[in-house]
């Protein structure tokens, strides 16, 4: 299959269109049935890097300490995330904690090592890792699966209800995921097809003309 770097093809429609340059902000839609085709995203990809390292550093941490500290009549306890699983695990609840496991470590873990995996060889030798296509649509896949979010609404629930019952402190942990939750909206926002214009080297055509198959120039709106 022949890879045609400077055109545009609209998911809605199959319509094709030659790819043109945006201005700041500006987005391009398909004229025919109005889905978006490209957008402007700016230094984006220059801060993708950044915030995946970071994103890293804060998992480590969310995942090495503890989350919350419960003393109750001069008895404390604290437990990591990992401790937490290995509670549900043993109490019976192996399929819970095997959801646990997977949305709130596995899944982001492995895509934040994708995105580390994709973006070194890109920002610094402008090259491809080997199943570049497969990784970028496993990332895609593995999205909807991470929720680090949700669990992190879960502690803050358990932290509101336990703070009647016994003193309950956050540990470093807890601050870590509330930094991931943020970092990890920001890093997975990113758009996949940011991935092709960093990989691909071949420069810009000229504005869009009409093209024989009956598509008119794409229009450039500003959101």
């Amino acid at each position: 299959m022949k890879r045609v770097p400077d055109t545009w093809v609209c998911e809605g429609c199959d319509a094709v269109y030659r790819r043109t340059p945006l201005q700041r902000r500006e987005v391009a839609r398909c004229p025919r049935c109005a889905t978006e085709l490209d957008r402007d995203t700016g230094t984006q990809h220059e801060r993708i890097l950044p915030l995946t390292l970071a994103s890293l550093v804060m998992f480590a941490i969310a995942n090495l300490f503890p989350i919350v500290e419960i003393e109750l009549h001069g008895l404390r306890s604290q437990t990591t995330l990992a401790g937490a699983v290995i509670a549900l695990a043993g109490e019976g609840m192996s399929l819970v904690a095997l959801l646990v496991l997977a949305t709130t470590l596995l899944f982001p873990l492995f895509q934040l090592l994708i995105l580390l995996w994709l973006l070194v060889p890109l920002r610094w030798r402008r090259q491809r890792v080997v199943g570049f296509a497969w990784l970028v649509r496993a990332m895609q896949t593995l999205r909807p699966w991470g929720m680090v979010e949700v669990f992190m609404l879960g502690v803050l629930v358990a932290i509101v209800k336990l703070s009647s019952l016994a003193t309950v402190l956050p540990g470093p942990a807890l601050w870590a995921f509330v930094a991931l939750t943020v970092l990890l909206t920001v890093v997975l926002s990113f758009d996949p097809r940011g991935f092709w214009d960093m990989a691909d080297s071949a420069p810009q055509s000229s504005p869009a003309s009409d093209e024989s198959s009956g598509a008119v120039d794409v229009e450039g709106q500003r959101p």
